[in-house]
C-alpha cells in the first residue's frame, strides 16, 4: 500500500516543563527518530516541528501556522507540505520525461500516516493498520484503538484526498488553529483498529516517561 507520513513534533511540552519531547531518548534513539523509524515504508516524510538538523537525508520538515497552533494545525502543515514537493517532483518529472519521452509519473500516495512523535513503541501498529486497510480501501481510513478501548487519532492512516477534504472545510469556517483533531477527522469514514498493547501508550508528563522507561536526558 503506497502511502506518506507526516510526524507531528512541535508541540510545547507544557507538561514536561517545555522540554521537547522529541529529543527525550528511548532505548538509544529519541523519540523523533524512533517515529520516523516507525514510518517505514512510507514514500515520503514531513516532520512538522522545529528541525534538528539529524533527520535523514530527503526528509522533508514544516511547521505549523501559527508555530504551537496544535496537532490539527499541523496534520494541515503536513499536507501542505507533501503537497508542495509533490508539485516540485511533478515539475522536474515532466521536463524530464519530455526529454526522454517516457510516460509521466503517478500521482501522489493516496494515504497518509499521521503519527505523533511521542509514542516510542508506535512503530508495532504501523502494519496493523495497513494489514486492516489493505482488505478495506473503499473506507476513509484507520485509527488505532488502545487495549483499554481509547481512541489514538494521532497514530492513524488516513486518506489524503478526504483529508485534505475536510482540511479544507475547516479553512473555510475559521481554521485550525488549537482545533480539536477529533473534529478534523469527525466526518471520516474510519476503521477502529485495535493495534497492539502499549503502542499508543504516549509521553504528556515525567511520571509517563518514567513509565515507559523514556530517558529525560536529552542528547
Amino acid at each position: 500500500m503506497d502511502f506518506d507520513a507526516v510526524i507531528l513534533a512541535g508541540g510545547k511540552s507544557s507538561r514536561l516543563g517545555g522540554v521537547p519531547k522529541a529529543q527525550l531518548k528511548y532505548d538509544g534513539a529519541t523519540l523523533l527518530q524512533r517515529a520516523v523509524a516507525a514510518s517505514r515504508g512510507a514514500g515520503r516524510v514531513v516532520v512538522v516541528g522545529p528541525d534538528p538538523g539529524t533527520l535523514p537525508d530527503g526528509t522533508l520538515t514544516a511547521r505549523e501556522d501559527p508555530p504551537y497552533a496544535g496537532p490539527a494545525a499541523a496534520i494541515a502543515a503536513g499536507l501542505l507540505a507533501l503537497g508542495q514537493d509533490r508539485e516540485v517532483q511533478d515539475g522536474e518529472g515532466q521536463d524530464r520525461e519530455a526529454q526522454e519521452g517516457v510516460v509521466p509519473s503517478p500521482e501522489h500516495a493516496p494515504w497518509v500516516l499521521v503519527l505523533a512523535c511521542d509514542m516510542p513503541l508506535a512503530a508495532a501498529a504501523v502494519p496493523v493498520l495497513l494489514q486492516e486497510l489493505a482488505g478495506h480501501e473503499e473506507t476513509e481510513g484507520a485509527m488505532s484503538i488502545s487495549a483499554d478501548g481509547r481512541k489514538q487519532p494521532l497514530l492513524g492512516i488516513y486518506q489524503v484526498s478526504a483529508l485534505q477534504r475536510e482540511v479544507q472545510a475547516a479553512a473555510e469556517q475559521g481554521g485550525l488553529a488549537n482545533a480539536a483533531v477529533f473534529r478534523l477527522l469527525a466526518r471520516l469514514d474510519l476503521l477502529a483498529v485495535p493495534v497492539p498493547t502499549g503502542s499508543t501508550d504516549d509521553v504528556d508528563t515525567w511520571d509517563d516517561a518514567a513509565a515507559l522507561g523514556v530517558d529525560g536526558d536529552l542528547p
